[in-house]
């Protein structure tokens, strides 16, 4: 969806084929993920947490019409806080 957002923000990313300057989505290959759980006193388990290892590329896309924007992933990186 495109944002009605003021047209001085120059690093803002949009998204060359559809506008989009919202939604993305990262894609990573070759991922290990491992998941944790406890068992409790009546034999069911619960999840505690995650772990992540990511082995292979990281690809970026437009979260609209899935555009591969992988090109501006390390700006996109560089902006997340």
């Amino acid at each position: 969806m495109v944002s009605q957002r003021p047209s001085g923000i120059a690093n803002r990313l949009i998204c060359p084929a559809c506008g989009n300057d919202e939604d993305f989505f990262e894609l990573a290959n070759d991922v290990i993920l491992t998941s944790f759980y406890r068992q409790n006193s009546d034999g069911s388990f619960s999840h505690d947490t995650d772990a992540s290892q990511i082995n292979g590329d990281v690809m970026l896309f437009c979260g609209a019409c899935e555009e591969d924007l992988t090109h501006y992933h390390q700006r996109f990186r560089e902006m997340i806080f």
